[in-house]
Parts: C-alpha cells; sequence; structure tokens
C-alpha cells in the first residue's frame, strides 16, 4: 500500500478522489434533469431528449480542441480554467428557469468535460513513470465508478428529480475539487511547447489524420461504444416494455447496480490478469464480449440468466475501458498526448449514434423480437473486433520497422 502511494503522488491522488467526488457529484444531478424538466418544466420529451444530447455533441465536437490546448498552452492552466467554469455551470443549472438556459447551460457542461478530461488524464500520464501508468490509469477508472455507484443514491434521496437543489451542491463540489488542484499543482513545473517549436491546431489535425493506427483504431471503438451504450439506452426501454418480465423496472434497476458492483470487485483482477495482453487486444476482447452478451439478452429470460449475462457484459465493459488510455499512452508521441486523448473523444460518438440506433431496433421490432433487436445490435458492435485485430498487427509492423531503424549497421 505504501509503494502504491508513492508510485502516485500527491497530483495523481488529487486528481484520482477529485475525479471520484466529481463523478458522483455529477451522477447525483444530471442523470435527474430530463426527469424535472418534463415534469416540473412541462418540457417536452423530444425537447428534453434534445437538451440532454447535446453535452455529448459538444463534448465529441470540441474534446480534440482540449486536448491540443492542454498540449500548447500547459496541462495546469487547462486544467484550473476548466474546473472552476464547470463549477459555475452547475451553479448555472441550479439558477436556469427557461428552456433556453438548461440548453446553453448543458452545452456548457459538454464543453467543460471536453476541455478537462484529455488535460486530466495527459497530466497523469506526464507524472507517472511509464511502468506505473497502468496502475493509475486504472485508479482513476475505479475512482468514476465508485463516484457513479454512490451519486445517483444521494440524488435519489435529495430529491434532485423535484428540486435544482443538488446542482448548486454540485457546482461546490468542483469549486472544491478546483481549490485542492491549484494547491496540488502549485509546485508542478511543466513544459508547454515553445512558441517556435508547438505545431498549430491545423497542424496537429493533419498528424491525427495521417495516423492510420490510430484512426481505424478510433473506428473500432465508435463501434465498440455502439455495443456498450445499449446498457443505459435500450435496455431500460426493452425492460420496461417487454411481457417477459413481471417488473421490468425494477429488474433492470437491480441489474444497474448489480453491473456497478461486479466492476469495483472484478476490476483489479481482470486488469492484473489482462495487462499481460497487448492494451489492444484486451479492448478488443472486451469489444467481443459486449457484442456476445448482446445477443445473451434475447435469451434472457431468468434471474439467474440475467446475473450471467450482466457479469459476461460487466467483464467485457472492464476489459474495454480500462485499456484505453494505456493504449493511447502508448501510441501517441509524448509531445502529443493531450492531443492524442482529446482526439479520443471522438469515440463519444458511439454514445450518440448507438442510442438512436438502438431505439430504431427496438421500434421497429419492439420487445417482443429481442433476437432481431440484440442480434442487430451485437452483430453491429462486433465489427469493431477484426478491427483491433489489424490495429495489433500494424502495431507490430510499426514496432519492428522503428527498431530496424535503431540498429547501427556494424562496419
Amino acid at each position: 500500500m505504501r509503494k502504491i502511494l508513492t508510485d502516485v503522488g500527491p497530483i495523481g491522488w488529487n486528481i484520482i478522489i477529485g475525479t471520484m467526488f466529481g463523478r458522483m457529484a455529477t451522477s447525483m444531478s444530471m442523470p435527474f434533469l430530463a426527469i424535472y424538466l418534463t415534469k416540473f418544466m412541462n418540457v417536452t420529451p423530444a425537447m428534453t431528449g434534445a437538451i440532454v444530447a447535446v453535452s455529448s455533441l459538444v463534448g465529441v465536437l470540441a474534446s480534440f480542441l482540449g486536448g491540443y490546448l492542454s498540449d500548447r498552452f500547459g496541462r495546469k492552466r487547462v486544467l484550473i480554467l476548466s474546473i472552476f467554469a464547470w463549477a459555475f455551470v452547475f451553479a448555472g443549472f441550479g439558477f436556469s428557469k427557461t428552456v433556453a438556459a438548461f440548453f446553453i447551460m448543458n452545452s456548457l457542461n459538454g464543453l467543460c468535460r471536453a476541455l478537462f478530461e484529455p488535460a486530466s488524464r495527459a497530466l497523469l500520464s506526464d507524472i507517472t513513470d511509464p511502468k506505473n501508468r497502468l496502475l493509475i490509469f486504472n485508479l482513476r477508472y475505479f475512482a468514476i465508478n465508485v463516484g457513479v455507484t454512490f451519486g445517483p443514491l444521494l440524488g435519489l434521496k435529495l430529491g434532485s428529480a423535484d428540486s435544482m437543489a443538488t446542482f448548486f451542491a454540485a457546482g461546490f463540489i468542483y469549486a472544491l475539487y478546483g481549490v485542492t488542484l491549484v494547491l496540488a499543482l502549485k509546485s508542478y513545473q511543466e513544459k508547454a511547447a515553445a512558441a517556435s517549436n508547438a505545431i498549430t491546431f491545423t497542424e496537429a489535425a493533419g498528424v491525427i489524420k495521417q495516423d492510420k493506427i490510430f484512426t481505424m483504431a478510433l473506428l473500432g471503438l465508435i463501434l465498440a461504444i455502439i455495443g456498450f451504450s445499449q446498457f443505459n439506452s435500450t435496455l431500460p426501454q426493452y425492460f420496461s416494455s417487454s411481457d417477459a418480465f413481471e417488473d421490468g423496472v425494477a429488474m433492470f434497476t437491480y441489474l444497474l447496480t448489480l453491473n456497478a458492483i461486479i466492476v469495483v470487485i472484478l476490476q483489479y483482477p481482470i486488469v492484473t490478469l489482462s495487462k499481460r495482453l497487448p492494451s489492444v487486444l484486451s479492448i478488443g476482447a472486451g469489444n467481443l464480449i459486449i457484442s456476445l452478451s448482446l445477443l445473451g439478452f434475447a435469451f434472457a429470460k431468468s434471474i439467474p440468466v440475467l446475473i450471467a449475462v450482466i457479469l459476461c457484459f460487466t467483464i467485457g465493459e472492464i476489459l474495454m475501458f480500462s485499456m484505453t488510455d494505456i493504449f493511447i499512452d502508448d501510441l501517441a508521441d509524448p509531445d502529443m498526448k493531450g492531443t492524442y486523448f482529446g482526439a479520443m473523444g471522438f469515440s463519444n460518438l458511439g454514445n450518440v449514434i448507438g442510442p438512436w440506433f438502438g431505439g430504431a431496433l427496438l421500434g421497429h421490432f419492439g420487445a417482443g423480437q429481442p433476437l432481431y433487436l440484440f442480434g442487430g445490435l451485437g452483430v453491429t458492435a462486433i465489427v469493431g473486433v477484426p478491427l483491433f485485430l489489424i490495429v495489433y498487427i500494424q502495431l507490430k509492423k510499426r514496432k519492428t520497422s522503428e527498431f530496424s531503424h535503431h540498429i547501427e549497421v556494424p562496419r
């Protein structure tokens, strides 16, 4: 334990613990926004959906910019500015009284996340020895899951569906996180890109575009996330409308809690085993397991089978998301890590496309034909698996080529 505390360091622990409380603050407020809008403000379901979705859309569009800015102007500056802006945004939710105000606040929410997240992951990479990066990235992932496990329960107890008070509380938590970051980073010295050597935004975009391995991995992740996103979009609709379950809503709630518990319990042993594999193969294995688990939902009619399917789905989730950061860290140029982490935000297109696609299939086939519904979703997601295999092969070729260029020719 003492070695872990030393390896992570005070700045790393500040970001990890702050991430846990930040995600707890977000998940005790944001999941209840749609209920509040429709129940108390009489906003139409379509407009409510647009308000909720705009955060993800802005995040996708702005994440590359956020990563680039952290490379160009330094992690510290981007982190501190974005975290305090985030605190004001959550307070802004609490003061919002119109549809336009909520739309603007959630757009800014997506922007702040897009600025903060790539910079925080790049900073964790900067301050950590390569041999400890898998540890620190998975501690961050663990912290996210702990926060998301307790946040909704707190929101339910605090009445988040009936009032905006929890958004003020979330704003205070983010402001406190910002203060601790300022103190933790006070003595931190970083090297922002020198003006004469710094690449422009267009040049950075060009580098990412020319990296064919990254582009293929990004496409694979989009497909994988299309499959994963069904857990929080299509599945609750399926359970609530299927005649196969007496109380589908309660059943899904229990499965959601079970998923979070399994992540917390199994993350460490699974990561310990999977680190023997190249990170991209771990991601591909997770993609495969999630795709097959989606198909499993078509045959899950009893509680034991549902538990087994959720267990498999969660194992796939851990394999996929616990290794994504380390994969990008290994792939990226040291001077462009923020840019690469930011570009990974485009993988969230899966979270935009997935719910729409799953909803379209559910609307077409209905809950009475689960084989067609989940079969279509599983087949779509599994297309990412061969892409990850191709990425693995191409990475081996790249490393072999780089190694051969470093060998001196004997004279």
